[in-house]
């Protein structure tokens, strides 16, 4: 299985292999990233949890505390969600500035309703002069960064977006698109269209087309740039509990997709309490860390023989040597268990998508949509 992809390019920045963790709320913060950057050997793009635009300017502590990134990452890459261009343009620009990252991505492709009911993520291009004008003002004043966007295919089957967005966006100078082959409406429910990916990149030869939606394996990001021509892969929760996919990822874009990362139940534990660690070190206290870590366990041990009394006891541990102590009690030999590369997460489907009233009513009417329905809080 052979598939050859050239480098992606991200304004300045060459990312080889072509492959970009996606941003996740509450989950790709520095130390995860750390790790899948770690497995990948420094290669790829890893993408920081969504950042509020009207946060970030308020210079908000949590969210000051989600931008900041290990000496090691580059380019530092930031995911910024806004509703209001004028706070958008605030951002980019506070972003620009101070230097605080080297390439920026627009958030159009949430879909939970905290962010949809307020018009923004995957609710967003629906209002086709509303993206216009958040792209405008990102891209102006970004200056010399790179300004890439993600988004979905449209809010429902009805409602289906993502060929105006693309045009809009190469004719505002967004640097690169990509796009989840879903709707809103499905959540992560149902298979991700990947047709709609390969009518994107027929759509917007001009720029780089991304695409994202049930890459779980290798193979997987193979088989998608092999059949959409797409020209890289955003891989999302495939990697949840598995960091190590992005070796399996670089292996496979250079040529080794035999090369395939099979990790003992031992090797995962280790890397469990490292994630932990990890956590406890950015957060500045071990306990905090150990429980933020705690949503992770079931997705690390997915498929293991490990019993449902002994899942929740590793679910609820405060402290690393607990947490280790727990892991030590498992049969540590097992090995990498059959199936375990298959889907993970959350994958709840034909949900109504919470909009503002009257949202639907036009596609160019964007009276009402300003720096009030901004949200306050980053990270989810």
């Amino acid at each position: 299985m052979s598939t050859t992809a050239a480098p992606l390019q991200i304004g300045p920045h060459t990312v080889r292999p072509p492959v970009v963790l996606a941003p996740m709320a509450g989950i790709t913060n520095a130390p995860f990233r750390t790790l899948c950057r770690e497995f990948s050997g420094g290669k790829g793009l890893f993408v920081s949890e969504m950042i509020t635009t009207r946060a970030l300017v308020e210079r908000n502590e949590k969210t000051m505390q989600l931008i900041h990134f290990d000496a090691t990452e580059t380019p530092r890459s930031i995911q910024l969600y806004g509703v209001d261009p004028a706070t958008v343009g605030k951002a980019v620009r506070m972003i620009a500035e101070e230097d605080l990252a080297d390439h920026i991505d627009l958030n159009f492709g949430c879909p939970v309703p905290k962010v949809t009911r307020k018009g923004g993520g995957s609710a967003l291009p629906f209002k086709r002069p509303l993206l216009r004008a958040i792209l405008r003002e990102a891209v102006s004043g970004a200056g010399s960064l790179p300004v890439t966007m993600k988004m979905r295919k449209g809010i429902d089957d009805d409602h289906i977006t993502y060929l105006d967005a693309g045009r809009i966006a190469v004719e505002e100078g967004v640097t690169a698109i990509a796009l989840h082959g879903r709707t809103a409406a499905q959540h992560y429910g149902g298979t991700a269209d990947w047709d709609a990916i390969a009518r994107l990149k027929e759509h917007v030869p001009e720029i780089p087309v991304l695409g994202n939606g049930d890459i779980w394996s290798a193979g997987d990001a193979l088989r998608m740039v092999r059949e959409t021509g797409c020209d890289g892969v955003v891989v999302g929760r495939g990697c949840l509990g598995r960091p190590w996919l992005f070796a399996d990822l670089v292996a496979a874009f250079e040529g080794r997709a035999d090369d395939i990362a099979r990790p003992s139940l031992r090797e995962v534990a280790d890397v469990m309490v490292r994630h932990a660690a990890l956590l406890g070190e950015w957060i500045g206290d071990e306990a905090r860390g150990v429980i933020d870590f705690r949503k992770h366990v079931a997705w690390y041990l997915k498929g293991f023989a490990v019993g449902s009394s002994m899942r929740k006891r590793l679910a609820i541990t405060s402290s690393l040597e607990e947490l280790r102590s727990g892991l030590d009690e498992l049969d540590l030999g097992q090995a990498w268990p059959v199936g375990a590369d298959g889907p993970r997460g959350r994958t709840s489907g034909n949900n109504r998508v919470v909009l503002p009233d009257g949202w639907l009513r036009d596609p160019y009417d964007c009276a009402g949509v300003g720096e009030e329905a901004e949200l306050d809080t980053s990270g989810g």
